[in-house]
């Protein structure tokens, strides 16, 4: 759980991702045991801190920002131990478009329908970290191909940061289901804060998000589907 100092400021470069075999969704498994917690607590910048999201269909695509309600982060000297941060769905904003537009209203209650988030039963969503490993200089991104359209999603390499440096493992919860994903960050101190950057894609579907399942499209030709890949863009500070 090293955070490697580079210039006594910045931990070392380099980082992740998966194997050539794997996809440009990060790697997603079942809930893990979650870090013990040790050394000096950090707290988040709820105004630095928020998740970026972007979601695809074939005639279009949207996308905006998820705030952060709280979260800390643990370090022991140059090791991060643990974490967690909290999520508003509530206050989920959608960037494309004017919030007086009346589609604005349209599309910000379906996402909070149970056909997407069901925020009514799940207000908010959560991280916590599981482990947290250095980026091996062996490490590499893969993306795979998505079904062609003038919106296909964002590849995973360049949703990565520039200059990853770790490999952040870590149980999602939305919608009440919890799974732990595994994706490449880029992660450094400075002033005694910890800043972190990370961008990756995940398979909505695996948390219940399945509404215009791709999957389940008859013919993809004529457009009826949202792709289940959405794009998740991390930036976070924590501070004393």
């Amino acid at each position: 759980m090293k955070l490697v100092k580079l210039s006594g400021l910045f931990l070392a470069t380099a980082l992740i991702t998966f194997a050539c075999s794997q996809p440009s969704t990060v790697e997603t498994s079942e809930a893990q045991e979650v870090a013990a917690t040790e050394g000096k607590t950090l707290t988040i910048d709820q105004t630095s801190t928020q998740i970026g999201w972007r979601g695809y269909k074939p005639a279009g695509q949207h996308f905006g920002k998820i705030p952060a309600t709280e979260g800390m982060l643990a370090v022991n000297g140059g090791d991060i131990t643990g974490g967690k941060f909290t999520f508003d769905i509530t206050g989920l904003k959608i960037e494309d478009m004017q919030e007086t537009e009346e589609n604005y209203g349209k599309l910000w209650g379906h996402l909070q329908s149970a056909d997407f988030f069901d925020a009514a039963n799940h207000p908010t969503a959560s991280f916590e970290i599981t482990s947290v490993e250095t980026f091996g200089t062996t490490d590499v991104i893969s993306d795979q191909e998505e079904f062609s359209t003038d919106n296909t999603p964002k590849s995973a390499t360049s949703l990565s940061p520039e200059n990853p440096t770790h490999w952040i493992s870590g149980n999602l919860t939305m919608r009440g289901v919890t799974k732990n994903i595994k994706f490449p960050a880029s992660v450094k101190m400075e002033n005694g804060a910890v800043l972190a950057k990370a961008g990756f894609n995940i398979d909505r579907t695996a948390w219940g998000l399945a509404y215009g399942d791709e999957a389940t499209a008859v013919d993809k030709a004529k457009d009826q589907f949202i792709y289940n890949t959405v794009s998740l863009e991390l930036d976070l500070k924590a501070s004393e």
